[in-house]
């Protein structure tokens, strides 16, 4: 017995070190906004993912997950997202709506008008703001390396353009002389 007690907090240590310090309290049928970071060879960038969320999962778990359904070009698509991921910057509930299921597959069937859900007022500051310093920090991190990125191809610009502008003049002395 004591051999699986060891075993279970060296699970639980671990767990906790990728616990993120909060996270949005997402239900189903909430609207929510994702903010997802996204590489692209050498590239990063944060793309946003708006939907209707159908499932939720394991809510206290490191796997805590959502998963979302929008239309795309009439076409549905549905995305899951790890709430914990390093991936994940920002989760932001733009719309919560009444359900009485956990799980909203009756959804996926519907189209058009048939789609709307009775919405709930709620506090949308008090829901949505979290402080997760090391998702800002790496949010951050990717402005400033884009923004030093651009100083530096800005820097490149004005350096030819001024060799080019040197050039010229010293033709333009040349010709006159």
């Amino acid at each position: 017995m004591g051999q699986r007690q060891a075993m279970e907090s060296i699970i639980q240590r671990v767990t906790n070190k990728h616990l993120k310090g909060q996270v949005v309290d997402v239900k189903t049928g909430d609207t929510v906004r994702v903010h997802q970071k996204i590489k692209e060879g050498a590239k990063e960038r944060v793309q946003i993912f708006e939907g209707l969320v159908i499932r939720t999962g394991k809510k206290q778990s490191l796997t805590s997950n959502i998963l979302v359904r929008r239309i795309s070009n009439s076409v549905g698509v549905e995305k899951s997202f790890l709430l914990h991921s390093p991936n994940v910057l920002k989760v932001e509930v733009t719309k919560r709506s009444k359900v009485r299921r956990n799980y909203l597959t009756y959804m996926r069937d519907r189209t058009g008008k048939a789609t709307r859900l009775s919405g709930v007022d709620f506090d949308k500051s008090a829901v949505n703001t979290i402080r997760d310093f090391e998702a800002e920090a790496a949010e951050a991190k990717l402005h400033a390396d884009a923004e030093a990125a651009h100083k530096l191809a800005e820097a490149e610009k004005a350096a030819a353009k001024a060799e080019e502008d040197k050039k010229f003049e010293e033709a333009v002395k040349a010709h006159d002389e």
